[in-house]
């Protein structure tokens, strides 16, 4: 399965359900996410995504409280 990229489509715009998966595959590779885009992806999404952090070993308290990035 070849994913098609979506050009200028913000995230806001696409489906939960495809943003989930990217965090996914993020975390699969072992991209260099800092705690600040960790914590950016939970306050976004909420428990799905604290899930997926948590299940690729990279959750931890302090991400419930780290510093909001700017968009």
């Amino acid at each position: 399965m070849s994913r098609q990229p979506r050009p200028g489509v913000s995230h806001r715009q696409r489906p939960l359900d495809e943003r989930l998966q990217r965090l996914a595959r993020q975390l699969a590779t072992g991209a260099a996410m800092s705690d600040a885009v960790l914590a950016q992806w939970i306050r976004r999404y909420g428990e799905p995504a604290r899930a997926l952090i948590r299940q690729h070993g990279r959750y931890h308290a302090g991400l419930e409280t780290a510093a909001p990035q700017q968009d």
